[in-house]
């Protein structure tokens, strides 16, 4: 395949990409702030840019992936932006979790004859490695049928939601179900232990019938990272399309008081929080626990 990706972003799920583009005979170059993922990156046959421009300069497709909405305006616009790179017929991925403002400012500032598409994941880091992507796209069909076979590679699934922006809008619905079925799953799964029932035999009863699903089986596989800025997109979209979300709001408070060691102690068998009965105890579990995360973007 004669064709060449830009990969902008070699975090947990940029990186994934572009080994499963240089797998499928793919040019990749990439960019990143992280000179370690870069050199990882190169040692797979990637060509290393040093800007974002530099970098949409050589490529048919530019997919971005770093985490936040001003991540993403920073990488795409000014004079050492992608856009400033990006030749007449290349299509830029915006492949963030973003609000569909954000990938309006992209578009109208990309040069004629450069596509821009939100192209959102779903299947998280898991499908990342797996090159087993689903992905949300909004934007012009046409232009998401000309990069198509660029995304084979790394994806299992690519779902045309609309246009510009439909990507996002499916992605946030895609996180409310997500973080809403994690704390519903918890809640559950400590509701039938303080019941007498053993968590590990109960979730493999569960896994047999309706209440089966991926997030279920996976859950001590979760990170549990970046429920707060999923959520926050909900609110924020809710609030423009005038819906009340409290299952939103209850799954935001929730997933403040949830941490990996949490899901793991109750999935061995012990409490979900480290206090057995915190109602009693006055034992405040609310508090917000960060997510650690490595940003590293252009």
């Amino acid at each position: 395949m004669a064709a060449t990706v830009a990969v902008i972003g070699l975090g947990a799920m940029g990186f994934p990409v572009a080994r499963h583009l240089r797998a499928g005979g793919v040019g990749v170059v990439v960019r990143d702030l992280d000179d370690a993922l870069t050199e990882k990156a190169a040692r797979l046959g990637a060509h290393v840019a040093t800007s974002a421009a530099g970098a949409a300069d050589e490529a048919d497709a530019i997919a971005v992936f770093v985490p936040t909405d001003r991540d993403v305006l920073d990488v795409c616009l000014g004079p050492a932006g992608a856009l400033a790179g990006a030749r007449a017929g290349a299509v830029v991925l915006l492949c963030s979790s973003l609000r569909p403002e954000t990938c309006a400012k992209v578009a109208a500032a990309a040069p004629p004859g450069v596509g821009v598409l939100d192209a959102a994941l779903t299947g998280g880091v898991r499908g990342a490695e797996a090159g087993a992507v689903n992905l949300l796209v909004g934007g012009d069909p046409a232009v998401l049928d000309r990069v198509r076979p660029l995304l084979e590679p790394w994806t299992a699934a690519v779902h045309h939601l609309g246009p510009l922006g439909s990507g996002q809008v499916g992605k946030t619905a895609n996180n409310l179900v997500h973080w809403a079925q994690i704390c519903a799953i918890t809640e559950a799964l400590e509701l039938a232990r303080r019941g007498g029932v053993d968590v590990a035999v109960l979730r493999r009863a569960l896994m047999d019938g309706p209440t089966d699903s991926r997030t279920l089986r996976e859950l001590e596989q979760m990170r549990l990272t970046w429920h707060a800025k999923d959520l926050a997109n909900t609110a924020v979209l809710a609030n423009e399309v005038g819906l009340a979300t409290p299952v939103a709001e209850t799954a935001r408070r929730t997933m403040q008081g949830i941490t990996v060691a949490d899901v793991a102690r109750l999935l061995a068998g012990g409490p979900l929080h480290e206090a057995d009965h915190p109602a009693e105890h006055g034992t405040d579990h609310t508090a917000e626990h960060a997510s650690p995360a490595t940003v590293t973007f252009p």
